[in-house]
């Protein structure tokens, strides 16, 4: 089971996808993008909150459909490799 992340994440909304999200990653190191259209940074402060809990687990956060922004996002704030986003 993958957590889905919603059509918008922004700093408006960020804490609470945050906890959603970290409920579901407990059980599972995906997260699935494909509804990710209106997003700002505060998405990759979200994914690399996920992802340092999932090292101390010894898994890594897998993201699923990234749309095309969130990779630009992701370079240009350098976490590309980070979160996996090659």
């Amino acid at each position: 089971m993958s957590f889905a992340l919603p059509n918008c994440v922004t700093q408006a909304n960020a804490s609470d996808v945050e906890k959603q999200g970290g409920l579901v990653l407990a059980h599972s190191d995906q997260v699935d993008c494909s509804a990710l259209h209106d997003f700002d940074s505060s998405v990759l402060a979200v994914l690399l909150v996920w992802q340092r809990q999932l090292q101390g687990r010894n898994q890594s956060l897998v993201v699923l459909n990234p749309p095309a922004k969130l990779k630009v996002l992701a370079g240009v704030y350098g976490v590309t490799d980070l979160l996996g986003l090659q």
